[in-house]
């Protein structure tokens, strides 16, 4: 497929997915001493839409999947999944963020490793770092955390989930002279 503008891949997914997209925006940037620009986008989705956007997704070029970051924000957990559109292409790449929010009692996710197999080890460590289900992972094996790490402790939750009451607190430790 010929190269498609920010402009129109917003218009695109806003025109499949209509009141789905609750947010988008476009960021221009520039680099290095040329100050050569490129641009970032950020969608924002509904969860029962997420998968079929990373479909959509691979239908305008087969993406570059960087990482998945993961944010508690109280209430949910806000995933955004990092792609690259015309990866490695001078002057064309386009950062493609696409965000999802998944409410605390129902922490489950589709996988996209059957569309992005490489995102596997990154939904791997949203498993077990934020406590997030992910639906038809291949491969459940921890990759950070050890076997014997408590269950149900999740190191990047703020809530009662989180590792807080394993961490020692400054306030807590003897000072020694």
């Amino acid at each position: 497929m010929e190269y498609m503008k920010p402009e129109k891949i917003i218009e695109l997914f806003k025109e499949k997915f209509n009141n789905s997209v609750t947010n988008s925006k476009i960021e221009i940037k520039t680099a290095g001493l040329k100050k050569n620009s490129y641009s970032l986008i950020w969608l924002e989705i509904e969860l029962k839409d997420f998968k079929e956007a990373v479909k959509l997704l691979c239908t305008i070029q087969f993406p570059h999947f960087a990482i998945i970051s993961g944010n508690d924000t109280g209430e949910e957990i806000r995933l955004t999944y990092h792609f690259s559109l015309y990866y490695g292409e001078r002057f064309k790449e386009i950062s493609l963020n696409l965000t999802t929010n998944l409410a605390k009692n129902n922490l489950k996710i589709p996988t996209i490793t059957n569309l992005i197999p490489g995102a596997q080890t990154a939904e791997r460590e949203i498993k077990e770092m934020l406590g997030v289900t992910v639906e038809g992972l291949p491969d459940l094996a921890n990759v950070f955390l050890p076997n014997d790490f408590p269950k149900d402790v999740y190191p990047l939750r703020k809530d009662e989930k989180g590792a807080a009451k394993m961490v020692n607190k400054k306030e807590e430790v003897e000072k020694v002279d």
